[in-house]
């Protein structure tokens, strides 16, 4: 993962970076969140809590410089394991963090600096660098596809091994340990078994025992990647209504898929999925659960809603959409490109069946 100082990479990012600079008279930029830091460092990680939205390091980017400013508990460990070779470091002494903000002001001389997460009398991020972190490069495709793949692996491990008498806590265990295995942080294992999953559509895992069936969902993070997708086991065959729900939701995930073009925007394609549920019966489904949207390095970079029309959809962004019904549910994390739309969270094991020409996670039926 690690390469040269401002490898194409991150160069291209940054100059994208410093042409909205000069655009909007900004002095620097200053990411704190750990999406935007995995992002400007080709794939590094500032995580130390997954839970956390800001890590232990931010990066600073001027016309003529980019540097990560943390503190010296972690300056040796970043440099030595998640920086490319020889990316400047500016640490403090862990009780002195305001030190940090004095050198941010030192080097913009007092002008006006930009961030993902504004402190101190800083302004939002240009439009320009957001939709830069949506467009996917070629070299972190390939980290995705790999992503895709392992998180994919993982998955269909934890549910062959699953059985009926298991707990919810037991399988999202199984899942989380799964992930680590291929070195993926499992920064949501969601599990519903039989008594609870036809009732909440996030089905936090409990001590309940998964029954006749479960969902497993994986939000799973690698190089700050989000590979986001859901699978289903059945333990003794479907019912033609669990089989039909399932077939209803993948219709309404291909209408969003075949709205999933260059140029539209997220308000247009959750149109789209709105008449997708009404299409196939179900008028009011589409209140009862988000729609999903764009991913990347957060899990949804971008929720569709009515109001996004000012989120326009660009090649090469990956999208995840979740359309559910109750019992039912499909998501994957796939990617647009010009002329392509492929599916990134593939194991070639998993049953599937075609939906508009694309192939679908079907029901894994365990008996």
């Amino acid at each position: 993962m690690r390469s040269p100082l401002f490898d194409s990479e991150v160069q291209a990012k940054l100059d994208v970076i410093r042409e909205a600079l000069k655009l909007n008279f900004i002095a620097g930029v200053r990411f704190r969140g750990v999406d935007w830091f995995s992002w400007i460092t080709g794939g590094g990680n500032s995580v130390v809590i997954l839970t956390h939205e800001a890590g232990i390091a931010d990066v600073l980017v001027t016309p003529t410089q980019c540097i990560v400013l943390t503190n010296a508990i972690e300056k040796d460990r970043l440099i030595e394991e998640e920086l490319p070779d020889g990316y400047p470091v500016h640490a403090v002494a862990w009780q002195d963090p305001q030190k940090l903000d004095e050198y941010v002001r030192d080097v913009c001389e007092g002008e006006p600096v930009a961030s993902d997460r504004p402190q101190l009398g800083e302004i939002p991020l240009p439009a320009e660098i957001l939709a830069a972190k949506r467009r996917l490069l070629p070299i972190e495709i390939e980290r995705y596809r790999d992503l895709g793949r392992d998180a994919a692996l993982a998955m269909t491990s934890t549910l062959m091994k699953a059985t009926p008498e298991w707990t919810e806590f037991d399988l999202a265990a199984e899942g989380a340990s799964a992930l680590w295995k291929h070195g993926i942080h499992p920064t949501l294992t969601l599990v519903g078994g039989e008594s609870r999953v036809s009732r909440h559509r996030h089905p936090f895992p409990t001590a309940e025992k998964l029954g006749s069936h479960a969902m497993l969902v994986f939000c799973a993070r690698r190089f700050g990647l989000y590979a986001n997708f859901t699978r289903w086991i059945y333990f003794k065959k479907p019912t033609e209504t669990q089989l039909q729900r399932t077939r209803d939701a993948a219709e309404v995930e291909a209408v969003a898929l075949q709205a999933s073009r260059p140029g539209a925007s997220l308000s247009s394609i959750y149109e789209s999925i709105v008449k997708g549920y009404q299409k196939n019966g179900y008028s009011d489904e589409h209140l009862k659960h988000h729609q999903g949207g764009t991913t990347g390095y957060l899990s949804r970079e971008v929720v569709a809603t009515p109001h996004t029309s000012n989120v326009i959809l660009e090649a090469e962004t990956a999208v995840a959409w979740n359309p559910s019904l109750v019992g039912a549910k499909i998501e994957d994390t796939i990617l647009i490109g010009k002329n392509r739309t492929e599916v990134l969270t593939v194991d070639p094991d998993w049953p599937t069946f075609e939906v508009n020409g694309l192939q679908r996670p079907d029901l894994l039926v365990k008996i």
